[in-house]
């Protein structure tokens, strides 16, 4: 009963701390600052967090799965695994991912070539136009990488991973 207790009560430090100590990125449209903490805060458990990106809804999913556990995972939530469609909307997933776990950790989004071989598809279906690959990469390192990993190597880049490795995940869904 102790820890759970302890649990409840560190969780709603977490949420506060992160809700008023960094200012997120900014909406296309710049509203103020006190409306951002607001819908932040409002109504967001620690294991129901989702943070507002220029009208999509991100959720870092820190558990470590396979890319296709962590796409079904993302689905059972009402999305799927995060598509990226700008520099600026990968840099403030980026944001996200270390303003919850401190750190730029590799991390599974959305693309796969497992379909056909170096086409490349987001999982929501939307189409695939901006890209942010790591030098030499994609390169389907022995015919085995068909999924998509965020933040790898010195440059936080793209880079093409075997689909059954383990990674934290990046989920997103459509603002409603």
């Amino acid at each position: 009963m102790k820890t759970l207790a302890v649990s409840a009560l560190v969780c709603a430090l977490m949420a506060l701390t992160r809700a008023a100590a960094f200012p997120g990125p900014k909406a296309a449209n710049d509203q103020a600052d006190e409306s951002e903490l607001v819908k932040r805060s409002i109504g967001m458990g620690c294991s129901t967090r989702w943070t507002n990106i220029n009208g999509r809804y991100f959720r870092f999913v820190p558990k470590h799965l396979t890319w296709a556990q962590a796409e079904r995972n993302c689905q059972s939530m009402g999305g799927n695994l995060a598509s990226v469609h700008s520099t600026q909307e990968y840099n403030n997933i980026q944001w996200l991912i270390k303003n919850t776990i401190y750190e730029h950790k590799k991390t599974w989004i959305g693309g796969s070539d497992a379909q056909e071989n170096n086409i490349w598809l987001w999982s929501d279906g939307t189409t695939f136009r901006y890209s942010h690959w790591c030098r030499g990469e994609p390169n389907n390192g022995a015919g085995q990488q068909h999924c998509m990993q965020m933040n790898y190597g010195a440059r936080k880049c793209w880079d093409d991973l075997q689909c059954n490795r383990r990674l934290p995940s990046i989920c997103a869904k459509k603002a409603q």
